[in-house]
C-alpha cells in the first residue's frame, strides 16, 4: 500500500462505519484506491460480526454516492470528455448495453471483479442519460450484493476471509454475475411466457 492509502486505511479503522463510508465515496468517484474499501469491509466486520449489516450498508451507500457524482458529471456534459478518452467503438458498445438491457448492464458490471471497468459504466450512464432513479438503485444493488458476499466471507471464515479474498475473490464475483443472470433471463422467460398465455 502506498503511504497515502495506509494513512487512509489506519484512518477509517479507528473511525468505524464512517470511515468505511468516506473510503467507499473517494473510492466510487475520481480517485481509484485499489481493493482497500473490501479489505476494509473483511478487516471490519472480522473484527465485529455483530455489525456486519452496519458496515455493509455503509460501504454501500459510500459507494452509490460516488458513483452518482461521477454519473452527475458525465449527465450535465460528459460526452465530450468521454470522446476525448475513450474510444468511440467502446462507448458505443456499452451505450448500447444500455439500450438492450437497461440497469441490468450496470448491475452486472458493478459486480465484476477488478480490472473490470466499472467506472466506464458510470461515466457512461450518465451520457447514456440513464434514469437517475434507476441508476441509483442498479448502484445499490449491486454493491450491495458484493459487499453482503464478502461479509458472509467475513463472518463464515474470519482472519481466513482476506486470503480467501485474495486467492478466489474473483471466482465468487464471477458466481455471483452467474447466479443473476440466470435469474434475469429466467425472468424474462416467465415474463415472455404470461405475456403469449394472454
Amino acid at each position: 500500500m502506498s503511504s497515502f492509502i495506509s494513512s487512509l486505511y489506519t484512518l477509517a479503522v479507528s473511525i468505524g462505519g464512517f470511515g468505511l463510508l468516506g473510503v467507499a465515496f473517494i473510492d466510487s468517484s475520481f480517485v481509484s484506491l485499489p481493493q482497500i474499501n473490501d479489505v476494509l469491509v473483511v478487516v471490519m466486520i472480522t473484527h465485529n460480526e455483530a455489525l456486519m449489516l452496519y458496515y455493509v450498508i455503509m460501504a454501500t451507500l459510500g459507494s452509490v454516492g460516488g458513483c452518482y457524482v461521477i454519473y452527475y458529471m458525465a449527465n450535465r456534459g460528459g460526452e465530450a470528455f468521454l470522446q476525448r478518452r475513450v474510444k468511440a467503438a467502446r462507448m458505443t458498445r456499452v451505450i448500447g448495453l444500455y439500450e438492450r438491457h437497461g440497469a441490468m448492464a450496470l448491475v452486472v458490471a458493478g459486480l465484476l471483479p477488478p480490472p473490470a471497468p466499472f467506472k466506464l459504466f458510470v461515466l457512461l450512464a450518465g451520457v447514456a442519460g440513464v434514469r437517475r432513479r434507476q441508476f441509483i438503485t442498479s448502484v445499490f444493488v449491486a454493491r450491495g450484493i458484493r459487499y453482503l458476499a464478502l461479509g458472509v466471507l467475513a463472518v463464515a471464515y474470519g482472519d481466513a476471509a482476506m486470503a480467501l479474498m485474495r486467492n478466489y475473490g474473483r471466482e465468487v464475483a464471477l458466481g455471483l454475475v452467474g447466479v443473476l443472470l440466470c435469474g434475469w433471463v429466467g425472468l424474462w422467460f416467465w415474463r415472455r411466457s404470461k405475456i403469449e398465455k394472454k
